[in-house]
């Protein structure tokens, strides 16, 4: 029976990730403002987020490839459909890439990765250079604005869709509520 809501495992995934991303952002926030021995136990925490959104991105990935999502609604429009698909695959590009890219400045620095206490994922094998290290951390911090910019773009979209169309979109990623076709 087709469905026009997304399945449990895609919706607790999502949910979680979201969660797991604000608090990630806000950890490395705090770190940013604390004094240094704090600060790098703080970003112990941010880099065992990171690594616990990877893991759960690529698992969305995995049951998307398996479990084709239900399809966007008929009403929408072309440029609607076209946001939507690209906002999504940015998603997906930016939660994949940025967790590496902190495990290879952490590489470059010669440093591993903590996960939680519980095991340490180790130094990649790249060359040290700090200069490289800084270089992709910029460049991750910049790239976590992306994300926060859409992040803005999805919650705009959602609440079009909730209070201006009124079209139920939002039920589709919840288990509850009516979706419309």
């Amino acid at each position: 029976m087709p469905t026009n809501r997304y399945s449990g495992l895609t919706m607790l995934l999502h949910w979680a990730i979201a969660a797991l991303v604000i608090a990630n952002w806000r950890i490395a926030e705090s770190a940013e403002h604390a004094p240094e021995d704090q600060a790098r136990e703080i970003m112990g925490n941010h880099f065992s987020v990171g690594v616990t959104i990877l893991v759960l991105i690529l698992l969305r990935l995995a049951w998307r490839i398996a479990h084709r999502p239900p399809p966007l609604a008929a009403h929408l429009a072309g440029w609607e459909r076209a946001l939507a698909k690209t906002t999504h695959t940015l998603f997906y590009i930016l939660l994949i890439v940025m967790p590496l890219a902190g495990w290879v400045a952490m590489s470059s620095m010669g440093y591993g990765v903590s996960v939680w206490g519980l095991f340490e994922l180790p130094p990649l094998p790249v060359s040290q250079s700090q200069e490289r290290a800084e270089m992709i951390f910029d460049t991750h911090a910049t790239a976590g604005i992306v994300l926060l910019a859409l992040i803005v773009v999805h919650v705009l979209g959602t609440l079009k869709h909730t209070l201006i169309d009124k079209d139920g979109n939002l039920f589709r990623m919840l288990p509850f509520g009516t979706p419309k076709a």
